[in-house]
């Protein structure tokens, strides 16, 4: 058992790796190593409750697929031992953030005195613009 926070844990068997070859730099290393980590959290079977499963579909984005299941992939670091790392501390950043509720918004009005300040510029400009009209009766 993981523990994410506010009373969150989730198993060791919600989470499926997969090692796969990184991209980018390393040279001989990236073309013999599968040192990326393609990391797999099934939030459908992980007894999320439906609140924070939703806030988390929202903050992964593309990287939920539609089944329920959160793919993250990690291939920042040279060795596997360290993408797992990554990626694992990824998932619970993500899960820490979903878990999270948002605070209620409280409506508020418009001060009074930024109401008439506003009405007062508004008159100011029209009659600005009011005399740049053309001067009637001066021929």
């Amino acid at each position: 058992m993981i523990r994410i926070g506010h009373g969150i844990f989730i198993d060791e068997r919600d989470i499926e790796e997969r090692f796969v070859r990184a991209s980018g730099p390393g040279g001989q290393n990236v073309n013999k190593v599968s040192t990326a980590v393609e990391l797999r959290f099934n939030a459908g079977r992980a007894g999320l409750d439906p609140a924070t499963r939703a806030r988390l579909a929202v903050l992964a984005g593309t990287r939920m697929a539609a089944d329920g299941t959160l793919i993250i992939h990690a291939q920042r670091h040279r060795s596997q031992a360290q993408n797992r790392e990554d990626a694992l501390a990824r998932l619970i950043a993500l899960l820490r953030t979903a878990a999270e509720r948002p605070r209620p918004r409280h409506k508020t009005r418009v001060p009074y005195g930024s109401r008439v300040d506003r009405m007062q510029s508004k008159r100011k400009r029209s009659a600005t613009k009011r005399r740049r009209g053309r001067v009637h009766g001066e021929d």
